[in-house]
């Protein structure tokens, strides 16, 4: 059976690590032997599956991350890079097949290897289109890295891609890539973390103020381009469009994936936290960093709607947690939501206005079961369309055509 490696530089609580975590645990139960080799890893902040000791590897995490605070980019492909050479010249770890992701830097040195290895790419995003470049420096800085990341990524055997959206966006980002040929893989969902009894469901009565009838939901990391503050602002708007004596009883908590060692999750979550003081919400808006497993499920299972704000997000896993869990999605109307969320049907697709959000929300409010059916609607279309099996028999396919 093939023996899988991955690459991943940082192996936290985001979505890009749940894919590989998933990815990873699908292999395994495939017979394949499979590890994941990464720059940084806290088992404080990771999904329970990494806990396992033969799973992860961590290597060059002594390198910087960034350098007064800049490079990033540079810095995560040094790391990277790092990884690969310790992976080929200094492990002495045999495998057939490796899965890498985000940066593609590394796929040079996989390719020293003295028995050429297959390499399987799986592309998020174009990691160009994650980066502003307002300044001529910061222009200049990333032409380089882009060039990089283009050549990089077309070294790979195999290219797989996140939803047709991304597919999209990679032929019109990397264009000297035109002949290449790309793949989707959906994003899958572990059902079982969901299906196990959720430990922290009566926790919700502590976390929660007396007398909440009525949950939304916002489960993103704390980073500018999610754009958390359309959760807030549309609970203002909802609140101003009720009678006031309608407004007792409902509550939005914002949570996410939250890392001190990440400037921006800092800044941002003082930022929403003023935003909420300005709006006058602080009596009903609850903020969570770094969620436990079970006690998203449990917030997932007991909210009458998640409210999934990134525009022209590449995928987005939140969606297909929350309909799984029977929890309708009111999400922005582009990116990946237009391919895992059925208008009307499993949720709402809207305009990124509060006002347009605001307006979904009240029929969730007043309509308990269009929020029932949606629910289970929304459950059904993940067994169909995102399940483990799905994923797992997809991927373990592209394998083995590899390592053929």
């Amino acid at each position: 059976m093939a023996r899988v490696v991955f690459l991943h530089p940082d192996l936290g609580i985001g979505g890009a690590e749940r894919l590989v975590v998933d990815a990873a645990v699908a292999l395994k139960s495939k017979g394949c032997t499979v590890q994941i080799w990464t720059a940084h890893y806290d088992p404080t902040h990771c999904f329970s599956e990494t806990l396992d000791p033969d799973l992860p590897i961590c290597v060059g995490d002594w390198l910087p991350t960034n350098v007064f605070g800049y490079l990033h980019a540079l810095c995560a492909y040094l790391r990277m890079i790092f990884v690969a050479f310790y992976l080929v010249f200094l492990s002495g770890v045999e495998y057939d097949v490796i899965f890498c992701d985000q940066v593609s830097a590394c796929i040079p040195v996989l390719r020293l290897s003295r028995r050429r290895k297959k390499v399987l790419f799986y592309c998020h995003f174009p990691d160009q289109l994650l980066t502003q470049r307002k300044s001529t420096l910061k222009k200049l800085y990333r032409a380089p890295i882009d060039w990089v990341e283009e050549r990089t990524t077309g070294m790979a055997d195999m290219i797989l891609v996140n939803s047709q959206f991304t597919a999209g966006i990679f032929r019109e980002t990397f264009r000297g890539l035109a002949g290449v040929q790309t793949k989707v893989l959906y994003p899958s969902l572990n059902t079982s973390t969901f299906d196990q009894p959720s430990t922290e469901a009566q926790g919700l009565q502590g976390l929660l103020p007396e007398g909440t009838s009525c949950l939304f939901l916002s489960l993103n990391r704390y980073e500018r381009k999610k754009n958390l503050g359309l959760a807030l602002e549309s609970l203002a708007a909802l609140r101003s469009s009720l009678p006031p004596g309608q407004t007792t009883g409902i509550h939005l908590v914002v949570a996410g994936g939250y890392d001190d060692r990440v400037t921006e999750n800092i800044q941002h979550f003082i930022e929403l936290k003023e935003v909420t003081a300005q709006l006058g919400l602080e009596d009903c808006v609850t903020f969570l960093c770094s969620p436990s497993d079970s006690l998203k499920v449990a917030l997932l299972r007991g909210s009458a709607g998640v409210l999934y704000t990134p525009s022209r997000e590449h995928f987005g896993i939140v969606p297909v947690e929350a309909m799984y869990c029977c929890c309708p999605v009111i999400a922005v109307n582009s990116g990946g939501p237009l391919e895992s969320v059925a208008d009307g049907e499993t949720g709402f697709l809207c305009d990124p206005t509060a006002e347009a959000f605001s307006k979904a929300m009240l029929k969730l409010v007043r309509e308990p079961q269009l929020r029932r059916d949606m629910g289970q609607a929304g459950r059904r279309r993940v067994q169909d369309k995102f399940s483990l099996q799905a994923f797992s028999d997809q991927l373990f396919g592209y394998i083995v055509r590899l390592n053929q």
